[in-house]
């Protein structure tokens, strides 16, 4: 499962591994970088290549990118959504999954608390992945929370949505028996008065 905290100064990349139950292991980690100086699409280019690089080298089953939320500087919400849309098109290329958690969401699986601050998601990635520093910066650790909280929400979530599946399909048939049944109903009706004489 590869995790990913975008951003255009530095976007985070975190490649997580599951085992039995809640078990999880870091494969690998980093952060890429990219001068405030250089030209948007350049600095796009290189976050692409960086992570087209580690989709080929790791090869996750699947991509978990942090959802941007609207904040008061405009400016670096639409760096992080560009570098989240490159993120989305790489996985895409090569037929992966894309799933977009919220911060809350993934500070509430990694710690059991929406409102972690920082220090407290670092803290617990560096418990659950036992690890022997803390990753620095807190994009890469925000990578690895993104990576884990997929890795744990994912079973829950295929389970709900074929849930969801079977009870739409029942609703569908229970309503085309309906259908029928007032079809048959109708026809009988019809059907039997035909012979009567006025």
């Amino acid at each position: 499962m590869l995790g990913v905290d975008p951003g255009l100064t530095r976007c985070g990349l975190g490649v997580v591994d599951g085992g039995l139950g809640r078990t999880v292991t870091c494969v690998a980690v980093d952060v890429v970088r990219t001068p405030a100086e250089d030209d948007v699409a350049a600095r796009l280019l290189r976050i692409s290549g960086a992570v087209e690089e580690w989709l080929d080298t790791y090869r996750p089953d699947a991509v978990a990118v942090e959802r941007v939320f609207s904040q008061h500087n405009v400016r670096t919400v639409m760096g992080t959504a560009q570098a989240g849309g490159v993120v989305a098109l790489g996985a895409a290329r090569r037929g992966l999954p894309v799933v977009f958690h919220t911060p809350s969401e993934v500070k509430a699986s990694v710690t059991g608390s929406g409102r972690a601050d920082k220090a407290q998601v670092t803290g617990m990635v560096t418990r659950l992945l036992n690890l022997a520093e803390k990753p620095s910066p807190a994009d890469a650790a925000d990578a690895l929370a993104l990576a884990i909280c997929h890795l744990w929400r994912e079973p829950m979530r295929a389970r709900l949505a074929e849930a969801e599946a079977r009870a739409a399909e029942l609703a569908r048939t229970h309503r085309k028996r309906l259908a029928e049944a007032a079809r048959r109903k109708g026809g009988s009706g019809t059907a039997g008065t035909r012979g009567v004489r006025r």
